[in-house]
C-alpha cells in the first residue's frame, strides 16, 4: 500500500507536468495559428488595396491621356474647321455653324479640364473643392462648401483621390438627390481629414440598397466607386439615408500633410468644372 502511494506521489507530478506541457503546446500552437491567419488576412487586404490603387491610378492615367487627346487633337481639329469656315461668305448657315463650333470647342475644353483638374494641381484641394461648388449651374440646388481647420496640401495622388471623392459625392447628389441644398464639409485635423456630405433630397432605402447584390444597382448610386476610392485612402465610410429624409455620408482617413507653404493664389479665370466623373 505504501509502495503504491509512493508510486502515485512520484507519478502524479510527472503527469501534471506532462499535462501542463501538452496544454502549453496546444495554446502556443493555437496562438501561432491565429497569428499566421492574421498575417495572411493582412497580406490579402494589402494585396487587394495595392491592386485597387493600381487600378485607380491607371484610370487617372487614362483620364490624362484622353484629356490630352481632346485638347491637342480634337480641339485643334475643331479650331481648324472654324478657321476654314470663317473664310466662307457669311450667311445664316455659316453663322449658325460657327456658333455650334464655338460651343463644341468650349465643351471639349470643359471635359478636358474635368478629366485633368489643373486647378487642383496649381492651387490645391481647398481651392479646387470651392471651384466645384461654384460650378453648379443656376437652377440647380444650393451648394455649400464648408472647410474647417487649416487647409493643407496632401501628396498629389492623395489629393487627387480626395478630389474625386468630393466630385463623386456632388455628382451623385446632383443626379439622384433632387435636393434643394447640398452641403459638403471638409475638416482638416492634425493627422486626419474628414468629409461630411448632406442633402435634403429624396433619399433612398438604405437597407434595400445594401441587400441588392447586383453591381449595376450599387454603381447607379455611386457606392462602389466611392468605397473603392475611400479604401485606397485607407479610410472609413458611413452613410445614412431614408426615403424622403435626404442622405448623409461621413468619410474619414489618415492624412499625411505636406509642409505648409503660405501662398496667395492669383485671380483665376472663371472656372467650369463638371461634377460627374
Amino acid at each position: 500500500m505504501n509502495s503504491l502511494l509512493m508510486s502515485l506521489m512520484l507519478v502524479t507530478p510527472v503527469l501534471l507536468i506532462l499535462a501542463l506541457g501538452i496544454v502549453g503546446f496546444v495554446l502556443r500552437y493555437q496562438r501561432r495559428l491565429l497569428q499566421q491567419q492574421e498575417e495572411l488576412r493582412r497580406e490579402r487586404e494589402y494585396a487587394q488595396a495595392q491592386a485597387l490603387e493600381a487600378a485607380l491610378l491607371a484610370q487617372e492615367e487614362e483620364r490624362r491621356r484622353i484629356a490630352g487627346d481632346l485638347h491637342d487633337a480634337v480641339g485643334t481639329m475643331l479650331s481648324i474647321v472654324k478657321l476654314h469656315l470663317s473664310g466662307l461668305p457669311e450667311s445664316a448657315t455659316t453663322v449658325e455653324m460657327t456658333a455650334m463650333l464655338d460651343q463644341a470647342i468650349s465643351e471639349v475644353r470643359r471635359i478636358s479640364r474635368n478629366l485633368l483638374p489643373a486647378v487642383l494641381q496649381k492651387f490645391g484641394l481647398a481651392f479646387a473643392v470651392e471651384a466645384l461648388g461654384r460650378a453648379v449651374p443656376e437652377g440647380g440646388p444650393r451648394v455649400l462648401i464648408q472647410q474647417l481647420g487649416e487647409p493643407r496640401r496632401l501628396p498629389p495622388h492623395h489629393e487627387l483621390a480626395v478630389y474625386r471623392v468630393v466630385q463623386e459625392l456632388l455628382g451623385n447628389g446632383l443626379k439622384h438627390a433632387q435636393a434643394r441644398q447640398i452641403t459638403v464639409r471638409l475638416e482638416y485635423g492634425d493627422h486626419r481629414l474628414a468629409i461630411e456630405y448632406a442633402d435634403d433630397g429624396v433619399g433612398y432605402n438604405h437597407a434595400a440598397i445594401e441587400a441588392m447584390a447586383t453591381p449595376d444597382t450599387r454603381t447607379g448610386l455611386g457606392l462602389t466607386n466611392l468605397r473603392s476610392r475611400v479604401a485606397v485612402l485607407r479610410g472609413v465610410l458611413r452613410h445614412e439615408s431614408a426615403p424622403g429624409a435626404g442622405t448623409r455620408v461621413w468619410i474619414s482617413f489618415p492624412a499625411a500633410y505636406l509642409p505648409t507653404i503660405h501662398t496667395t493664389p492669383a485671380a483665376a479665370a472663371p472656372l467650369t468644372v463638371s461634377l460627374t466623373s
